[in-house]
């Protein structure tokens, strides 16, 4: 869910481990800007909803595929999967898939989101509720079920980046 860490999680393996990241909430920023509108958590909810009414539940996901073909390594990230039809979109591409979740309360998603100062970020928190519900209405919680790693994100940002460590080496040995 937005705010939980998973950008926290990306970053750490691409600068880190030097694993090329593709985020998914890029393409959506990057059509609302291309059409020459300003970024707000309205706008971004509608183009997602519309994207995935024009071309299908996997549509976010099939215009990441030319900027993982781009990175042309066995290994990328894609950060912000929100359903099982783009997990399906993304498993007919990779040989192995692994999905990480990274878990946070609302509370303390809603104060980070708060706090990072992103043009999207909810003014209040009716509008931080409103988009959890697009995102699950959009079947992020399936993603989050089905996922082979959860960490969970309520503490420090020392402990998210000890434990990402953990993960990543666990997933690049083949564990995860």
């Amino acid at each position: 869910m937005p705010g939980s860490g998973k950008s926290e999680l990306a970053r750490i393996m691409s600068e880190e481990y030097h694993i090329p990241v593709v985020v998914m909430g890029d393409v959506i920023r990057e059509t609302i800007r291309s059409r020459g509108e300003m970024v707000t958590p309205e706008r971004t909810r509608e183009v997602m909803m519309e994207l995935r009414r024009k071309d299908g539940p996997g549509a976010v996901a099939k215009r990441c595929l030319a900027a993982m073909q781009d990175k042309k390594m066995d290994t990328v990230v894609i950060e912000g999967c929100r359903s099982l039809a783009e997990v399906d979109v993304f498993r007919e591409h990779a040989g192995r898939l692994t999905i990480i979740c990274v878990h946070s309360s609302p509370a303390t998603r809603f104060a980070r989101l708060q706090s990072r100062g992103r043009e999207d970020a909810p003014v209040d928190y009716k509008s931080f509720r409103d988009r959890d519900m697009a995102e699950l209405a959009v079947g992020i919680g399936g993603v989050i079920a089905l996922s082979d790693i959860m960490i969970v994100n309520e503490g420090s940002l020392d402990g998210l980046r000890q434990r990402a460590h953990e993960v990543v080496r666990s997933v690049l040995k083949g564990e995860g």
